[in-house]
């Protein structure tokens, strides 16, 4: 009996929920930007997030939100082309969602990359467990594989 098929109904259901949501998670952004119009789009939540934004919106915050509540007179004008603090309130709240979404898709590939190179290893340490014990691999059916040229990958 397999470590798989030994795990309860509930064990398999809970794995195929994480699996869906990392689908879900390692899709949040494609790595290819597939037109031009894609690839602009692709620096729009860097651009938000960026520090010099973020500086710019909060002076901006100061200037028309915390000024006037001392009594500094801020003209009509520079509140019509500035925004009201609704507007630059919610501006630094899409700075704060373009922010964590980048951290999300590069949390993603690192996990991804991670995942790859543990899979390579698992992969290299089945074929050298077969290499070694063949004959107990040859009574399970199993195919010994050649080991690859050690100077190749360093094994």
């Amino acid at each position: 009996m397999s470590e798989q098929d030994a795990l309860t109904p509930d064990a398999h259901g809970a794995m195929a929920e994480r699996s869906r949501s990392h689908a879900l998670m390692a899709d949040l952004a494609d790595d290819r930007a597939h037109s031009r119009f894609d690839r602009i789009l692709q620096w729009v939540p860097r651009l938000l997030a960026s520090k010099p934004h973020i500086i710019a919106l909060t002076a901006l915050g100061v200037y028309l939100v915390l000024l006037p509540l001392f009594g500094v007179a801020v003209s009509a004008k520079s509140e019509l082309i500035g925004g009201n603090y609704t507007n630059v309130t919610s501006d630094i709240g899409a700075c704060v969602a373009a922010g964590g979404t980048l951290h999300l898709v590069n949390q993603s590939r690192r996990r991804r990359k991670a995942e790859a190179e543990r899979l390579r290893l698992t992969r290299e340490m089945h074929a050298l467990l077969h290499h070694v014990h063949a004959e107990a691999a040859a009574e399970l059916g199993h195919d010994v594989p050649s080991l690859p040229d050690p100077g190749v990958r360093g094994l």
